[in-house]
């Protein structure tokens, strides 16, 4: 797969303090990568060098083929970038401020029309095109920011703690759009230190922790991803030496709770081939699925290393 974030070596230096130390990761098109990591961590700085606000004091990035410090108004045209702190005019209706940040953007004046359309579209803000950006709740600023950073239909998307503030119902909305993004084939970044925020629609992970990257790099995890490795399984009308049963047939238990049970696959065994192993047994499987790794799972076991 294409590379279409790629960041190697880079040293970010406040007056003060170092930021960042020799951080060098890959984004592949199409990902939704959630950074991750504590308060202080260095997130925000690194989202601003791939932005192209920030230039790192050592190292390279490019963006969709293009280098941050060399030609910075072209990742700008390539990217759609929110801030963990984000501005609005709140003078300015909701088609005016999406209009402006269109054309600010690059869209021509005959196609300005109809990306504001699109865009209040796809943040759920059609009814309120006229309404002021002063006027709105918290939740539909947000959405009037988002819908900003897309309007130029960027092909990749940096977003710094997108749900800060959100009610529940305006963060599944903000997922629901992610996703729906994603699909599209839109690169994503979501900066965030609270992992349930981003499980629903990550496909990837980084750590980075005292700025610098944490762990073994990018990982797979979150929406979609499956640990291959395990199996979770649910038993029917369970029998008091299922612990004894399962160690009988050979199999690796990891857990087992009740008539709950995590299975450990074999180098190379199929799940089918241990579903049919169980059911040979004698055992009445109720539900049988591959386990899947949360963050949550991804981010204790890198942090465990």
């Amino acid at each position: 797969m294409t590379a279409m974030i790629e960041v190697r070596g880079v040293v970010y230096d406040y007056p003060s303090a170092r930021a960042l130390h020799g951080v060098s990761f890959d984004v592949q098109a199409g990902a939704v990568l959630a950074l991750v990591g504590p308060n202080g961590a260095g997130k925000s700085t690194l989202m601003r060098c791939i932005a192209a606000l920030d230039v790192p004091t050592e190292g390279t990035i490019a963006v969709a083929g293009l280098d941050v410090e060399t030609d910075p108004r072209g990742v700008h045209a390539a990217i759609g970038y929110l801030p963990d702190f984000f501005g609005l005019y709140d003078e300015l209706s909701v088609r005016k401020a999406l209009t402006y940040a269109a054309r600010s953007r690059g869209v021509s004046v005959a196609d300005t029309p109809a990306a504001v359309e699109a865009a209040a579209a796809r943040v759920q803000l059609t009814d309120r095109l006229e309404a002021r950006a002063g006027e709105l709740s918290r939740g539909l600023k947000q959405r009037l920011a988002i819908a900003q950073t897309i309007v130029h239909r960027p092909r990749v998307l940096l977003l710094d703690e997108p749900a800060a503030g959100l009610d529940p119902e305006a963060r599944r909305s903000l997922s629901d759009l992610i996703l729906s993004l994603s699909r599209e084939g839109m690169t994503i970044v979501v900066s965030s230190h609270i992992l349930a925020e981003l499980e629903d629609y990550s496909t990837q992970m980084l750590m980075i922790r005292d700025g610098a990257v944490a762990g073994g790099g990018v990982l797979a995890a979150g929406a979609g991803h499956r640990d291959g490795s395990r199996v979770e399984v649910v038993f029917a009308e369970t029998p008091d030496d299922l612990g004894d049963r399962l160690v009988a047939l050979g199999v690796t238990v990891e857990r087992l709770e009740g008539d709950a049970a995590t299975l450990v696959l074999a180098d190379g065994e199929d799940d089918s081939a241990l579903l049919a192993q169980l059911i040979g047994a004698g055992l009445k499987v109720r539900a049988f699925q591959a386990s899947r790794k949360t963050l949550e799972d991804a981010y204790l076991a890198e942090v465990a290393r």
